[in-house]
């Protein structure tokens, strides 16, 4: 549901008294009043609040607004209503197609096993992979053999 007509000319209004010729100028060569409808449709969502419109006309910024940038100014209200989403159902089938892609990499693992990280670094040095530091592989494999820390045998 877009804004009522009445409200865009209110607001286009205010915006040119505001602004004049800095404002209308933006649309220069354009028709009015498919400017107005984008700025209905782009404001739709604020149909159920007018607090919100009248909250961002009271704010107005130094330079003219764009329709986005009076939007963001109208929401900024603490009881704006929040941007809707909206996806068309190719745009819903593929949201679901690349979910569906990713459910296997997303699984938690239920078991901690504290010391991969050391499997994981020995095994990139098995396959050739070398650090510039020698130190990694050697508290790596420390940590896989359960060596004695401050005097005392500690297990895995």
């Amino acid at each position: 549901m877009s804004l009522p007509t009445e409200w865009i000319d209110k607001i286009f209004e205010k915006l040119t008294l505001t602004y004049g010729r800095d404002f209308l100028s933006r649309w220069e060569g354009l028709d009015e009043n498919t400017v107005k409808s984008d700025w209905a449709h782009e404001l739709a969502s604020l149909h159920k609040t007018p607090a919100c419109i009248a909250h961002a006309l009271s704010r107005l910024p130094e330079r003219p607004p764009t329709v986005i940038e009076f939007r963001r100014i109208a929401r900024s209200l603490p009881d704006a209503p929040a941007a809707p989403v909206v996806y068309d159902k190719a745009g819903m089938l593929r949201i679901q197609s690349e979910l569906a892609k990713l459910a296997p990499k997303l699984q938690v693992k239920t078991e901690f096993d504290g010391k991969q990280w050391a499997r994981d670094i020995v095994a990139r040095d098995l396959q050739g992979v070398r650090s510039k530091s020698s130190l990694p592989l050697k508290m790596a494999r420390d940590a896989l053999a359960e060596r004695a820390i401050f005097g005392k045998q500690v297990s895995a």
